[in-house]
C-alpha cells in the first residue's frame, strides 16, 4: 500500500520537499503504523514526531488504530503559530481582512454586544526586531478548523446567549501593523460576548493549521508554535 504525506512550512523545508511516499507491504495500514514507519525511516523527522499531529482528508485524527485508505489524503501538522476577506464565516485569504464586513456576518436583532478581536502584525517577538511576518496554512483544513473551532465554543457556551462565531485568517507576507486573524462573536450580553471571543481565539490558536515566519535584519526564521490540540470528539452545535 502507498501513502503519501504532505508537508508545510518547517516540515516541507527540513525534508525538502512537499510530499513524503511510503511503501507498505500489507494491505491495511493504521496511524500508529505511519508513525513508527516515519520513526524508523525519517531520521530528521524523529526530534519532531511527539509534537506532530496527523490530518486525514482535512480532519485531525487521535486515534492511532485509524486505518488509512489508498486515496486518503495524508498531512503532518507541526506546531501551528495561529492568524481574512471575504463574507464567508470561516475564510483563509491572501486578501486584506474586512472587519465590517465579519461583523454583519455574526450580527443578529437578538444581539446586544458584537465583538471583534483582531490579531495585528508587531514589531517585535520574544525580543527580536521583527520587519514582517509571513503566514502559511494547509488552508482547505484550516477553514474547516476555523468552523471547527467555532462549533466547540458554541457547545462550551450552549447555556448562554451567544448567537454566532466567524473567523478569517489572512496568509502570505504581512507588513507591520497589518491584520493577520478577525474572529467576530455575537451574544445578547457583552460578557458572554468577550468570553466566547477570548476561548474562540484560543481554540484557533491551538487547533488552526497555520505557521508564521518572522523576518527581520538577521534573516528568517520560523516561530515555534503549539502542538495542536484537536477535541477529543466534536460538538454538534452550529456556527
Amino acid at each position: 500500500m502507498h501513502v503519501r504525506i504532505r508537508l508545510f512550512a518547517q516540515l516541507r523545508e527540513l525534508m525538502g520537499s512537499e510530499f513524503l511516499d511510503e511503501e507498505f507491504a500489507e494491505s491495511a495500514v493504521t496511524v500508529a503504523d505511519l508513525q513508527r514507519r516515519l520513526e524508523e525511516s525519517r531520521p530528521a523527522l524523529r526530534p519532531h514526531l511527539p509534537s506532530l499531529a496527523l490530518a486525514i482528508n482535512e480532519e485531525y485524527c487521535i486515534d492511532a488504530s485509524t486505518e488509512i485508505g489508498e486515496r486518503d489524503e495524508v498531512a503532518l501538522i507541526q506546531p501551528i503559530s495561529g492568524g481574512e476577506g471575504g463574507t464567508a464565516p470561516f475564510l483563509v485569504t491572501h486578501d486584506p481582512l474586512d472587519r465590517d464586513a465579519l461583523r454583519e456576518v455574526v450580527r443578529t436583532d437578538a444581539s446586544g454586544a458584537v465583538v471583534l478581536f483582531e490579531g495585528v502584525v508587531r514589531n517585535h517577538h520574544e525580543g527580536r526586531a521583527v520587519a514582517r511576518l509571513e503566514y502559511e496554512a494547509y488552508a482547505s483544513m484550516a477553514e474547516r478548523q476555523l468552523e471547527t473551532a467555532a462549533r466547540e465554543v458554541l457547545a462550551e457556551f450552549a447555556d448562554r446567549e451567544v448567537h454566532r462565531i466567524a473567523a478569517h485568517h489572512r496568509i502570505g507576507m504581512l507588513e507591520i501593523g497589518e491584520v493577520s486573524l478577525i474572529v467576530a462573536v455575537s451574544a445578547s450580553h457583552r460578557g458572554d460576548a468577550f468570553e466566547a471571543a477570548l476561548r474562540a481565539v484560543d481554540r484557533i490558536k491551538e487547533t488552526v493549521p497555520v505557521w508564521k515566519r518572522e523576518h527581520g535584519l538577521d534573516g528568517s526564521v520560523w516561530q515555534e508554535g503549539v502542538s495542536p490540540r484537536p477535541a477529543e470528539a466534536e460538538h454538534p452545535a452550529g456556527a
